[in-house]
């Protein structure tokens, strides 16, 4: 067994990564329904929230931090709702220093009750949800080209093509 899975297996025994073996939600598939707290304070039903970009992320995932200052570019014009994988204080402390206003919603570390709904393997992986309470697009990682699809990345853009997340 490799170091890494050893790592993952901990990791999950643990409760600090959200289970695997789950499949991940895709286009034309129901949004969960599920309500999870805000950073701000209140609540938001994921199933209602239609029109929005949902982006699961980790605070100490590169490609997270890559990803989410260029979707900042396009909210409010795009809603954007941040999913993370970590506690309110060190969500918040990320928030402030990559000036994100966007909605961010907490997933519980001790279950993470949204990832595995989601079937969230990595981090970042963003999902398109229609107003239909269907899904109707998954980026995972980084895509540049998925990003200028969006309007968060220009042709000037010194950013990578491609990184998994």
């Amino acid at each position: 067994m490799s170091l890494l899975t050893k790592w993952r297996g901990f990791l999950r025994y643990t409760g600090l990564m959200p289970k695997s073996g789950l499949k991940q939600l895709g286009p034309g598939d129901v949004v969960p329904d599920l309500r999870l707290e805000t950073l701000r304070g209140g609540s938001e039903s994921l199933r209602e929230a239609g029109g929005v970009l949902l982006v699961f992320f980790k605070i100490s995932c590169p490609v997270c931090q890559l990803t989410l200052p260029y979707l900042q570019r396009i909210h409010p014009a795009t809603k954007v709702w941040g999913v993370s994988q970590n506690g309110a204080d060190d969500t918040q402390e990320f928030a402030d220093y990559y000036k994100l206003t966007f909605p961010i919603l907490l997933d519980p570390e001790d279950r993470f009750p949204a990832s595995n709904a989601f079937g969230i393997t990595h981090v970042p992986t963003t999902f398109l949800l229609a107003g239909s309470g269907r899904i109707d697009r998954v980026i995972e990682g980084w895509n540049r080209q998925e990003m200028q699809s969006l309007g968060a990345v220009t042709a000037s853009d010194n950013v990578p093509a491609w990184k998994a997340g």
